[in-house]
């Protein structure tokens, strides 16, 4: 093969598997996607569909982590399309903090209705009844300790495989999980003990106390999930689209004024167009400025984001570079 027929064919080969890239509007004061690839978007669900039907195949009693989000509703998407409506094979489980966002909570409710689902909610509140967790204060976030509630949800059903919409492009321990990532028989992650995933090849065997969190949308990025809910038309919280709310700025965040989280002497009330990126619990989560009213100029937006969406709009990621790592091998999802 000569130099130049080689060439040819390098370039030829690249351009059949690298997405287009997107082209911004050429009108002035405006700004516009003209192309923007999609056909990844076929490979990313046809790989969670199979991850679905993996878990339903090989484990006795999986569950599938619900929180009302824009991730776990994809995933219900995939699932809708892996079962068909009504015939999801395993049940919803979502833990609640009692601090969660009230529109977050009534949509979850809804969507899980909608689609025949069993919904099954545990509540930090009652392990604090049963004196498994304890405050240190009454106005600390609760969302560290979902890990207690989490997994006296997985003792009480003999869960053996609990499925989540974490991604490997949020944080930086997610992006060293597997997708079938092995808890032992205390519910903790060990970094160093991960099993191997070669050519889609998954070692689900388990020890009697053990389980697996499985990740099905763990190779999605912010961009992908947005663009799928821009073509699948998934229905959101009212809170991922702009709406004004009051706001203080507290360490490069911007955090909402509630009843939880009340504004610290100084400090100026705001009122601002915002949105969510991710949603959690109230007195952790922060809306970041923005106008963005529908899912396509949500991808418009993303393309632009220097910070992760955690990064952005989490308080509990701030305390060290470790913290997701920690509460990973503490149980966390």
């Amino acid at each position: 093969m000569t130099l130049a027929t080689f060439t040819e064919v390098s370039t030829a080969l690249v351009a059949s598997v690298v997405p287009e890239a997107p082209v911004a509007s050429a009108a002035p004061g405006t700004l516009g996607v003209h192309t923007l690839s999609q056909s990844h978007l076929d490979g990313l669900e046809q790989e969670t569909i199979f991850i679905l039907r993996e878990v339903a195949a090989v484990f006795e009693r999986p569950a599938l982590l619900f929180s009302g989000g824009k991730d776990s509703l994809v995933m219900l998407r995939c699932a809708e399309k892996a079962f068909g409506l009504g015939r999801i094979p395993y049940p919803l489980l979502m833990i609640d903090t009692g601090h969660n966002f009230p529109e977050v909570t009534h949509f979850r409710d809804y969507r899980a209705q909608a689609l025949g689902a069993e919904l099954i909610v545990r509540s930090v509140e009652d392990s604090m009844a049963r004196g498994t967790v304890r405050l240190s204060r009454a106005d600390e976030s609760r969302n560290v300790h979902q890990s207690v509630t989490l997994l006296e949800a997985i003792e009480e059903f003999k869960f053996d495989a609990l499925m989540g919409g974490a991604r490997r492009d949020e944080e930086k321990a997610r992006a060293k999980e597997r997708i079938f990532s092995h808890r032992d028989s205390f519910g903790t992650w060990q970094p160093k003990s991960q099993r191997p995933e070669l050519w889609t090849l998954f070692n689900t065997q388990l020890h009697p106390g053990e389980h697996f969190r499985v990740f099905p949308i763990s190779n999605w990025t912010e961009l992908d999930v947005w663009q799928y809910i821009a073509r699948e038309h998934i229905e959101l919280p009212s809170l991922y689209y702009t709406h004004e709310r009051q706001v203080v700025e507290r360490r490069g965040l911007l955090v909402p004024v509630t009843e939880l989280t009340p504004p610290k002497p100084g400090e100026e009330v705001q009122t601002r167009q915002v949105r969510f990126r991710t949603v959690g619990d109230i007195t952790c989560t922060c809306p970041v400025e923005s106008t963005a009213a529908t899912p396509e100029e949500i991808v418009i937006e993303t393309l632009s984001a220097q910070v992760s969406e955690r990064g952005a709009t989490r308080m509990d990621d701030q305390t060290s570079d470790a913290s997701m790592e920690k509460r990973k091998k503490d149980g966390y999802f």
